[in-house]
């Protein structure tokens, strides 16, 4: 009798994760699989469950799978499962929360000093043979004010960073409990208001797409500084190209992005203003092995009931 099998939306899974897994039959989807072609794999394995790192799950994999009973996700946010699908058919949504908080944070953190510091550019007048000492002037965070929309495991990570270096720390979540003393909750207007720089981590839902827009763009103070590490759904982009281009964006730090992977003649390529980074803010070799830690627990979890 064939032992059953799990999917696995990529091509490799951290070897800490799949010790956990011998008693399941394990299926790769591959680097770049398409919905199409776990809907495939689906059809011709009858997962129990699938652990989703890349592509989207939605309904059409669900009915291709009636085996299927837990997906879990490598990371902690779900947007690339149709959850709503899951319900209906009696399949339990898991994630790993937290488990690559610190990496995104950091990353966060990068994104934030890099347009602070003007680090890609400078960098990249060095090796050119410039020397920009007697004309360059960077922005000291230190007293200044940063945003942050969503307050979960990065989001507080995120914030002891930036309060550490002196930044007064405004958050906005509704879901928040227990804060530390150096996070000042705060509306959404008055983050718009008092931000020098705004920083989203906060999962993307219906309610919050586009939640950076035009309208929110042009509340905020001029010369804002905008990073995202969470999705790229949180953002108009071409809202946001306008308002760079026109200065009321001072810079922007970009993990994510609306369509990804991001394709050549993107709007954002060769733009001034925009430093970019391919959604890798979660992947080092630790968070890899958390967030396969973290998956493959929430799986068996559930398949262990």
């Amino acid at each position: 009798m064939s032992r059953p099998a799990i999917l696995i939306t990529a091509a490799d899974l951290a070897p800490q994760a799949l010790a956990l897994l011998t008693d399941y039959d394990i299926v790769y989807a591959g680097k770049t699989p398409t919905e199409d072609d776990i809907v495939a794999l689906c059809r011709q394995h009858n997962p129990v469950a699938i652990i989703v790192r890349y592509s989207k799950v939605g309904a059409a994999a669900m009915d291709a799978a009636p085996a299927l009973k837990v997906i879990s996700k490598h990371g902690s946010g779900t947007d690339t499962i149709d959850k709503v699908a899951a319900q209906v058919r009696g399949i339990e949504v898991v994630a790993a929360v937290g488990a690559n908080a610190a990496a995104v944070a950091e990353q966060a953190l990068a994104l934030l000093l890099a347009c602070a510091k003007s680090v890609p550019q400078l960098n990249e007048r060095m090796h050119a043979g410039h020397w920009d000492k007697a004309t360059h002037k960077s922005l000291e965070l230190g007293g200044r004010t940063i945003g942050l929309i969503g307050l979960g495991a990065i989001g507080l990570r995120f914030a002891k960073m930036v309060d550490a270096l002196g930044m007064r720390v405004l958050g906005f979540d509704p879901f928040a409990k227990n804060l530390p003393d150096f996070v000042q909750l705060a509306d959404l207007e008055t983050i718009w208001r008092e931000s020098d720089a705004v920083s989203l981590h906060c999962p993307l839902t219906d309610d919050n797409r586009g939640l950076l827009n035009a309208d929110t763009l042009a509340r905020c103070k001029q010369g804002v500084i905008v990073v995202n590490t969470a999705r790229g759904g949180l953002i108009d982009e071409a809202a946001l190209l306008a308002a760079v281009q026109s200065g009321q964006v001072r810079m922007a730090g970009l993990d994510s992005f609306a369509v990804e992977p991001m394709t050549a003649g993107h709007p954002f390529q060769h733009q001034p203003g925009f430093i970019l980074s391919p959604h890798i803010g979660g992947v080092t070799s630790d968070a890899y092995v958390n967030m396969g830690l973290g998956a493959a627990r929430n799986a068996l979890a559930v398949l262990n009931r």
